[in-house]
């Protein structure tokens, strides 16, 4: 029997519709077809890949598309669907393509399609901040697409990790109802948030939101030399932690990320599964909406929040350890990581420092956080909460799942709001432009700077470090832009996020996951 909820879910979660008919299974095969049973705390907000820059959607980018260029396990580039890649000079930057490749739809991949992808992105809210430094893409022929930026620019190949070519005749013209088919509809409803047509190692073949999304290995997928032996992916979202854990260690489903600090040792005990762990570098943070609250326009004030906050308090108690407590944005091994900077902890010192700004005896403040999109962010929030109570702070906390929370994030709904990120170019730059930088809806700088805070000086100065060439100078450039920031109290850091996940001891994992939180599943063996 279906429950209410289950039925509910299925009847207003957006079904998908496929640019081809759902793949049957190869009868001729030699061996039964594996399927992989997984369990994420959410499942991607929409089908298009532009819509958010967010964790989820990039996972789902790895299954359905295929990008340029790819990270290793050691942080280094891979060829993907750019075969090759050379410096024409220091604006040109030249990709060959590789020929032979199909979309899901059938329609052969060129490198049109890789300068329309590109165009997309430069008009997507999310993603334009990344890629403004592209002046233009060129289809030189068939298989050559030249980019070129405005300026010297040392990150070409990084923004080639994340320019996943759709299929342009797929997505070109208009819907019955005279929408465009290219039309990018931020937390609503689209063509392409409904529909899927990508290179990638999988076709999604049902998706009910919020209840499950299934995907089939594309028969023409080009990389013929990937090891990956899965046929099929179901992909339910539990967002509760401990029933995430149950459903692996009770056999309902084969892989669950991410595993929760609480669990780890429970995890590590069952001898039919295996954890797999890794350091992370998404930051968790929380920022100040100056807008909204005048005192938070007082760096004595934002600074108060800073000392009343025991980060390392809550690395060790609710994380378990498994986080580590920061005081800038750039993990250690970033260009930008200044190892002068500590967290600061100290009520009394806050308490000075309210007392100094005028407002001794507190105020009132909201604060909205996900409850399950980072580990433990609810019981995160309700911590930051309580311990600027301490300094006489009123806080009204809500806390929501995914796929409200973002729309009230882009909406700035609350004075305070938690934010994790991981930066997308593997850059500290990354996290300076859409954390810090001014807003600005035209170049989206500062795209999820929800504190509103504000210093030209230092956009210019990441706008220098941006084409300075020289790794040391840059670094260095870098390292002074968060001792700035850190100076400004410009927003409230907590941690950076550790990483695990675990699966079935047939599922080999360890080789498909890495720093980014990416897992390339299409190179997933599971042993039958």
């Amino acid at each position: 029997m279906i429950d209410k909820k289950t039925l509910l879910a299925s009847l207003l979660g957006a079904s998908v519709v496929l640019p081809l008919p759902a793949l049957a299974q190869d009868s001729s095969s030699d061996s039964d077809p594996v399927t992989l049973r997984m369990a994420y705390d959410a499942d991607p907000v929409s089908l298009d890949i532009h819509e958010q820059l967010s964790g989820g959607i990039l996972q789902l980018s790895h299954l359905t598309h295929d990008p340029l260029v790819r990270w290793t396990k050691d942080v280094k580039f891979e060829p993907r669907l750019a075969a090759d890649w050379e410096r024409i000079d220091d604006k040109t930057m030249r990709f060959t393509l590789r020929d032979g490749v199909k979309f899901h739809t059938g329609n052969d991949f060129t490198a049109e399609d890789v300068v329309w992808t590109i165009n997309r992105l430069k008009r997507s809210a999310d993603f334009k901040a990344i890629f403004d430094p592209i002046a233009s893409a060129t289809a030189i022929d068939e298989h050559t697409v030249e980019i070129k930026t405005h300026k010297p620019y040392p990150l070409v190949l990084n923004l080639a990790t994340y320019i996943f070519p759709m299929d342009s005749e797929y997505y070109s013209g208009e819907t019955e109802d005279g929408d465009p088919k290219d039309e990018i509809v931020k937390n609503g409803d689209s063509f392409a948030s409904r529909h899927s047509s990508g290179t990638g190692p999988y076709e999604v073949v049902d998706r009910q939101q919020g209840v499950k999304v299934e995907f089939e290995r594309f028969d023409d997928y080009w990389d013929k030399d990937s090891p990956g032996n899965v046929d099929r992916l179901v992909l339910t979202p539990i967002g509760e932690n401990a029933t995430r854990v149950s459903a692996l260690l009770s056999g309902d489903v084969d892989f669950i990320a991410p595993v929760p600090p609480n669990d780890l040792d429970r995890v590590r005990a069952d001898k039919n599964v295996e954890l797999t762990t890794m350091s992370g570098t998404r930051i968790i943070l929380m920022q100040l909406n100056q807008k909204r609250v005048e005192a938070f326009e007082d760096p004595r004030v934002r600074k108060a929040f800073n000392y009343a906050v025991n980060q390392q308090a809550i690395a060790d108690r609710l994380m378990k350890g498994f986080a580590t407590p920061a005081a800038q944005l750039s993990p250690k091994g970033y260009d930008g990581y200044n190892d002068s900077l500590e967290p600061r902890y100290d009520v009394e010192k806050a308490k000075e420092l309210m007392k100094e700004a005028g407002y001794e005896d507190g105020f009132s403040v909201t604060m909205m956080a996900p409850n399950n999109r980072y580990v433990n962010d609810a019981k995160i929030a309700q911590a930051v909460a309580t311990m600027l109570s301490r300094i006489n702070i009123d806080v009204d906390l809500k806390t929501l799942p995914k796929a409200q929370y973002w729309g009230e994030f882009d909406d700035r709904a609350a004075d305070i709001m938690m934010i994790g990120w991981h930066a997308d170019t593997e850059d500290s730059a990354n996290l300076f432009q859409y954390l810090t930088e001014c807003p600005d809806p035209e170049t989206g700088a500062g795209q999820y700077n929800a504190a509103n805070y504000c210093n030209p000086e230092l956009d210019e100065k990441v706008a220098q470090a941006n084409v300075e060439t020289d790794r040391d100078k840059r670094a260095e450039m870098l390292q002074a832009v968060e001792k700035a920031l850190y100076d400004d109290a410009a927003f409230m850091p907590l941690h950076w996020q550790d990483l695990a996940w675990a699966a079935k001891k047939n599922v080999k994992l360890e080789p498909v996951v890495n720093v980014m939180n990416f897992p390339y599943l299409g190179d997933l063996v599971v042993e039958q």
